[in-house]
């Protein structure tokens, strides 16, 4: 399901229109960027939770060529699901 299929979903579940519905899910995923910016976790109880998690430096090796490069420490965003929702699918 892409973004477009994601939004006509909602907005037929909603019973707005499509227009309504772009509005509603780009505030739900602005929100969520927004918290996970600021280093907060976002808990949905029967869904999941999404957090940062903290990478440190690494190597890595470029698989081309076998040279060895450094992968630098940064921040990436996980999601861990929740039990209803792995019960559900």
């Amino acid at each position: 399901m892409n973004k477009a299929e994601f939004v006509a979903d909602v907005s037929e579940r909603i019973g707005e229109s499509k227009q309504r519905g772009e509005e509603v899910v780009n505030a739900v995923f602005e929100a969520l960027t927004a918290a996970l910016k600021r280093g907060d976790e976002v808990r949905l109880p029967q869904f999941g939770v999404f957090l940062v998690s903290e990478t440190k430096e690494r190597k890595a090796r470029n698989p081309q060529t076998g040279e060895e490069v450094i992968v630098p420490a940064g921040k990436r965003p996980k999601f861990r699901a929740g039990k209803a929702l792995k019960e559900a699918i």
